[in-house]
């Protein structure tokens, strides 16, 4: 490989100042072939949808990889539109040592990025509260999906995203990447193996539910079409922590707010809860009753499924962090980088020949890449992504309505009780509907 054509991380940031934009072309073969990359007919042509930070990173992530070529990108906020399209050329200009690359097209609505017949995939970081509207548009057209977690708004529109993935045969991954990181997937393992015994407990640290928005209406900026930022959700006035202007902000706060999303139980609780999902072997099923704390005997949210195991919302003492099985003949506790089991001999004896293995990834987005060509389904399929949102927004529902739940996972609904069955779904602001 001639050094002119390897691409260096540091050259790539500082081209992404400065490139021009046009119609949209492949790069010659002989160039991709020339970095080692599939032909242009055989790469998945990949369009971005919310460019925030999530998906600044997967764009870069994107265009590092061989198999992929990123064709367009599409953002309400005009600065991270251009910013993600300037981004996106800059590195297609430096990987064929030229000084412009004109094939990246930046678009303010989605559905004209949809609408484009060369775009085979797309993914998805909006806020939550888009997240379902534009997954369904997505598989309708044809694209196969890789969707940030938490999956859905509500558990209504979680289960139309499955629905939908399953009549137009889409593959779709759910961005809950913990399950490709490998102590995650040791601990699950040691856990269905019965490495501690029948399982008992389950301890699962994440935050809070979200609240409802009060935020004061500021001055409109100029940039950003707030209407459709807003999309489904209530009308109301523009403030800067729903949507701060620049792409060097911090992450924005609209995680706090219901109209938009859950809250610390939906943001981390994607991942956390999911990871209590995987190592129960609950994947296509969840809990059956939700009871909240009261003030008085019960101190926390708690889960019960129907084997009697209990789920509890917050850290056991003396182990603050990520996910903590408790089982008859000891404990497995999981975070990111922290992996650690109580007696130590447990995490020590590796597995049998016979023992059970799960879904082997070490990168979330080529296992993605991989399965849109077999068509196999992911790592994180949006049936699990689904279930797992599901459980966290049982959670939340208890929470904001203070009372205990009976849920039946099979039929999705909640157990002789109407009312509770209203909140599987909420309305939305015309003309958006899933």
């Amino acid at each position: 490989m001639a050094i002119k054509n390897v691409v260096s991380r540091r050259r790539f940031f500082q081209a992404a100042s400065t490139a021009a934009v046009a119609a949209p072309f492949l790069l010659p073969s002989h160039l991709w072939a020339a970095e080692g990359a599939a032909k242009p007919s055989e790469r998945i042509r990949l369009g971005f949808i919310g460019l925030g930070t999530q998906n600044r990173g997967h764009l870069r992530g994107f265009l590092a990889n061989k198999d992929t070529q990123v064709l367009a990108v599409c953002d309400v906020d005009t600065d991270r539109r251009e910013d993600a399209r300037t981004t996106a050329n800059n590195y297609y200009a430096a990987l064929k040592s030229q000084d412009t690359y004109k094939g990246c097209d930046g678009y303010n609505d989605f559905r004209e990025l949809l609408a484009r017949k060369d775009i085979d995939a797309v993914v998805i970081a909006t806020p939550d509260h888009w997240h379902a509207l534009i997954a369904v548009a997505a598989a309708k057209a044809g694209k196969d999906i890789y969707c940030e977690k938490p999956l859905s708004l509500t558990i209504y529109e979680a289960r139309a995203m499955v629905k939908a993935a399953r009549e137009y045969n889409r593959v779709f991954q759910t961005g809950s990447q913990q399950r490709s990181s490998s102590e995650f997937r040791k601990a699950c393992e040691l856990v269905r193996n019965g490495r501690i015994g029948d399982i008992k407990e389950v301890y699962v640290s994440v935050g809070g539910p979200s609240k409802p928005c009060d935020l004061p209406t500021q001055s409109m900026q100029p940039g950003l079409d707030w209407n459709m930022w807003q999309g489904p959700a209530p009308e109301r006035g523009y403030n800067e922590i729903l949507s701060p202007r620049g792409i060097h902000k911090n992450f924005p706060d609209w995680r706090n707010y219901i109209e938009y999303s859950g809250g610390g139980m939906t943001d981390w609780g994607a991942h956390h809860f999911d990871i209590a999902q995987w190592g129960l072997g609950m994947d296509e099923s969840g809990p059956v009753e939700i009871i909240p704390p009261d003030g008085k005997d019960i101190k926390r949210l708690t889960y019960k499924y129907a084997n009697g195991v209990v789920m509890h919302h917050g850290g056991l003492e003396g182990y603050p962090f990520g996910v903590v099985f408790v089982g008859a003949k000891g404990k497995v506790c999981v975070d990111r980088g922290k992996f650690k089991t109580d007696p130590e001999s447990i995490g020590e004896e590796p597995l049998g020949a016979n023992d059970l293995r799960l879904y082997k990834s070490s990168n979330h987005h080529q296992d993605w890449v991989d399965c849109i060509r077999s068509r196999k389904k992911p790592i994180c399929d949006v049936e699990i992504g689904c279930r797992s949102a599901t459980v966290c927004h049982l959670g939340n529902l208890a929470y904001w309505h203070k009372r205990p739940l009976k849920w039946d996972p099979a039929k999705e609904q909640f157990i002789g009780d109407a009312e509770a069955n209203t909140w599987l779904n909420r309305p939305k602001r015309g003309p958006w509907t899933v």
